[in-house]
């Protein structure tokens, strides 16, 4: 990239955040991709069950990749741009989009559905997925894994020893186990990330907002202009995510 530092800080401001798709980043940073191939499994196990619920949709474009649907189909999503995104992309497939604060209870009645999905869930109620899901239903998410994109969160905000320890897939087991759960498969996976320009940096920090909660540009100015220089001397900035699979029965 040869735009200046400003041009590149303009451009990440500009880009819309709405939605959960990625492809703005394309030739600005690439992140390796879990071999099992989330979308693909999910796709394969909405097209076996009469209804199913996808938590936390974003803006629907996962569940949207499936080519077939069940007859009984919602998601739910809690961010407005989000909601409206989702609503375009899946009612035409019948998709119920339903506006939730992502706190218990699920406006769902129990055992409403056969099969329950999330990609990349921001917080996990193991008792509300258990209630809703149906005696022999399935939870089949891909969670964000410990430590996840961490080089580049305390780069910004300095160590964080505690948040380190969030999202462990033992403990994520030991809950969905509490809540009367059955795990049937786990697997986890360390992924590179590599980012080429400042602009994908703020695009992300502001996409993603619980990385940097307080992120805005003026208040990160001087930690922006050091992360560019930084990837001007090296061409690059490497940060690793972390991802598991998890499936999980309810007896």
């Amino acid at each position: 990239m040869t735009d200046s530092y400003a041009e590149l800080i303009a451009c990440g401001q500009a880009a819309d955040v709405s939605g959960w798709d990625f492809s703005w980043l394309d030739g600005r940073a690439i992140e390796e991709r879990p071999a099992w191939g989330y979308s693909r499994m999910l796709a394969q196990k909405l097209s076996r069950v009469a209804s199913s619920l996808d938590i936390q949709t974003g803006g629907g474009e996962v569940l949207a990749e499936a080519p077939v649907l069940p007859p009984t189909a919602v998601a739910t999503e809690s961010w407005s741009p989000n909601i409206a995104r989702a609503t375009r992309v899946l009612h035409p497939r019948g998709v119920a989009v339903v506006s939730d604060p992502d706190e218990p209870p699920l406006p769902f009645a129990d055992e409403a559905f056969e099969l329950v999905s999330s990609r990349h869930p921001a917080t996990i109620w193991w008792t509300e997925i258990a209630r809703v899901l149906q005696h022999g239903g399935t939870y089949f998410a891909q969670h964000v894994g410990p430590a996840s994109v961490f080089e580049l969160i305390e780069f910004f905000l300095g160590p964080q020893p505690e948040a380190r320890r969030a999202r462990d897939p033992k403990v994520e087991v030991a809950a969905a186990r509490a809540a009367g759960l059955e795990i049937v498969d786990l697997r986890t996976a360390r992924l590179r990330i590599e980012i080429y320009d400042v602009a994908a940096v703020v695009y992300l920090l502001r996409k993603v907002i619980w990385w940097v909660p307080d992120f805005s540009v003026e208040k990160y100015g001087e930690r922006l202009r050091d992360l560019h220089n930084l990837i001007q001397e090296d061409g690059r900035f490497i940060a690793h995510s972390t991802r598991h699979l998890i499936e999980a029965r309810r007896p």
